[in-house]
């Protein structure tokens, strides 16, 4: 079992900056973050293996930078020129085995934290 997390959210203007954080209870091959917003599917946008490789959807390359830290256990999400399409709940997720990319199933989750970006 892998408890997650969050922190950070809140509300922004479009061009805007935020980051989220998420704390996990144990060390898991893959951490990553999804989002959902009003009226769609959940989607994948970023996530990390131990070994540093990342993956991220092409809406958010360039903007938005996912990392862990030394412990392996603390996930960031640093976004960046927010727009009002990024407005959605976004969740910290983790999986237990490689690989990472966002389409794999991730097991555990978080309680997600609301992101809203005003134009």
């Amino acid at each position: 079992q892998v408890r997650l997390v969050e922190s950070g959210g809140g509300s922004v203007q479009a061009g805007g900056s935020l980051r989220l954080s998420c704390t996990a209870s144990r060390v898991t091959y893959c951490l990553g973050w999804f989002r959902q917003a009003p009226g769609k599917e959940r989607e994948g946008i970023a996530t990390i293996e131990t070994t540093g490789l990342t993956h991220y959807v092409d809406s958010v390359k360039g903007r938005f930078t996912v990392s862990r830290d030394f412990t392996l256990k603390t996930l960031d999400l640093q976004m960046t020129d927010l727009k009002s399409e990024d407005t959605a709940i976004y969740y910290c997720a983790a999986r237990g085995s490689y690989p990472c990319a966002p389409q794999y199933d991730y097991t555990y989750w978080g309680q997600g934290t609301q992101v809203t970006v005003s134009s």
